[in-house]
């Protein structure tokens, strides 16, 4: 057993200018079923979950890149679905959409645990990465 950890820090300012002023950057960085929870939020918080997500997603990428490498795989932002599980008392889950991450979470029996924080100005992730392969 294998056990990686990645982590990551945004400006919440910065994410917020990408989200506003720049095209396509949701589209490229979130998936639907993200934009779609995080839009309902009406208030400043908003770009708090926004950056939350991406330093979420730096920090997978951080702590798989590995055997990601190895592996020859290229792990795209919005390939990487973070919902919080209201069943887990909101924590967030991690799950991937697509077919090459999800055979490699099966062939290495990867597990992921994602921890999101965030104040006005940053947001900061941990993603730990557990891999058991047989």
């Amino acid at each position: 057993m294998q056990i990686y950890c990645g982590t990551d820090i945004i400006e919440v300012d910065r994410i917020k200018e990408a989200v506003e002023n720049t095209k396509e950057f949701k589209e490229n960085i979130y998936t639907a079923k993200e934009i779609e929870k995080i839009e309902k939020i009406v208030s400043v918080n908003k770009y708090q979950r926004y950056a939350g997500r991406f330093a979420a997603k730096e920090a997978i990428y951080k702590a798989m890149s590995k055997i990601l490498i190895e592996n020859k795989i290229n792990m795209r932002f919005d390939e990487v679905e973070i919902l919080n599980i209201e069943d887990l008392r909101n924590r967030p889950k991690v799950y991937f959409l697509d077919d090459k991450l999800n055979d490699l979470c099966k062939q290495y029996n990867i597990e992921i645990d994602v921890s999101i924080s965030h104040i006005s100005t940053n947001a900061t992730a941990m993603a730990v990465v557990k891999i058991d392969k047989e």
